[in-house]
């Protein structure tokens, strides 16, 4: 049942990354104007972030259980949500408190950021926030295709505890 959960956790988080990035926030760019469209997706990215720590969270407990539990699958998944969830909180809650602050400033200043003086820092940090998104959405489909299968590989000898086995798969 854990196994399942897992992977369905693992495929929304995945599917929703890949669905706005490749989908939602092109086509809100090419029906609307520049300053509508990054303020809806400015949300949708808002709702993705929290999505991201939500589900990095729930798959590392889960896959916290199964490696003390002795199943080696998932070791390395373990490190590919948390890659993940690295990225999350740096291009999100890292970087979007910046470019949220220029946004501000150049509707202060009565104009729109791409006219405004702040539209080069503006362009570098959204570029950086990017590149984070894709090296987030490559992790997605890493951690898609070395999701465990239906047999589990357990370490657990006849006779030994489930501690003992998950001391001697990290070695």
């Amino acid at each position: 049942m854990e196994h399942r959960l897992f992977r369905m956790i693992s495929m929304v988080w995945v599917g929703s990354l890949l669905t706005l990035g490749l989908i939602a926030a092109p086509v809100l760019f090419s029906l609307l104007d520049r300053t509508s469209a990054g303020s809806v997706a400015a949300q949708y990215f808002r709702i993705e972030a929290i999505l991201g720590v939500v589900c990095a969270l729930a798959l590392i407990v889960i896959g916290n259980r199964f490696v003390k539990s002795g199943i080696v699958d998932y070791k390395r998944v373990r490190w590919i949500v948390a890659a993940m969830l690295v990225c999350v909180l740096v291009g999100y809650f890292g970087l979007q408190p910046f470019m949220n602050s220029l946004r501000v400033a150049a509707q202060g200043a009565g104009t729109d950021l791409a006219s405004s003086p702040y539209a080069k820092q503006f362009g570098i940090l959204h570029g950086i926030s990017s590149a984070i998104y894709l090296i987030e959405c490559l992790f997605g489909i890493v951690l898609v295709w070395r999701l465990p299968g239906q047999a589990h590989t357990k370490i657990v000898p006849k006779n030994k505890s489930a501690k003992m086995a998950a001391k001697r798969a990290r070695s």
